[in-house]
């Protein structure tokens, strides 16, 4: 879930917590957060810093990854949700176990 910044919208009149900024976590999608949860007042929704992390990947992950993509191409989806979860779990990479999850639910599968 998205972590979202908060600030008051009128720092003087603002609790010790909202003065200084503050962070919620909540669905993308859920509506900003209008007042202080601890004092009532209002808030804004501060544009953050986007903070990304890029991995290099291997040329091992990158065969795997490719041949999951032809899989899916080719509507194999239990062949790739098998071959990306066993490398999400060597390499644990959360982003391709979420991929073969979605691909064991494609196949018709219960994962868990």
């Amino acid at each position: 879930m998205p972590i979202y910044e908060y600030e008051p919208v009128n720092v003087e009149q603002g609790c010790p917590r909202c003065r200084e900024g503050f962070e919620l976590v909540h669905p993308a999608g859920e509506p900003a957060c209008s007042v202080c949860p601890d004092c009532g007042r209002p808030v804004r929704k501060l544009i953050s810093r986007v903070r990304v992390v890029v991995r290099e990947s291997d040329g091992e992950s990158a065969r795997i990854i490719d041949k999951v993509r032809g899989y899916e191409n080719e509507g194999m989806w239990s062949h790739a949700a098998e071959l990306a979860d066993s490398h999400a779990a060597k390499a644990k990479d959360s982003g391709l176990k979420e991929r073969a999850l979605d691909n064991y639910k494609k196949a018709g599968l219960d994962p868990e």
